[in-house]
């Protein structure tokens, strides 16, 4: 199992999910999504630490 998960939700539909095993390749996917996709009104994306139980690493546009 990979351990960080991205989601891309817009207006609370989820549209993409990727799930990647390495922290700085997550961090780099966290930044791209937002740079393709951040413009969409009712966007949101988060990443989480699935081995720390779901932990919240990086939330945008702001805390989950």
């Amino acid at each position: 199992m990979d351990r960080y998960c991205l989601t891309l939700t817009i207006k609370a539909r989820t549209i993409a999910r990727g799930w990647w095993p390495d922290a700085n390749t997550a961090d780099q996917k966290f930044t791209s999504w937002i740079r393709l996709r951040g413009g969409a009104d009712g966007t949101h994306i988060i990443l989480i630490d699935e081995a720390e139980d779901g932990q919240v690493l990086k939330s945008w546009p702001g805390p989950a």
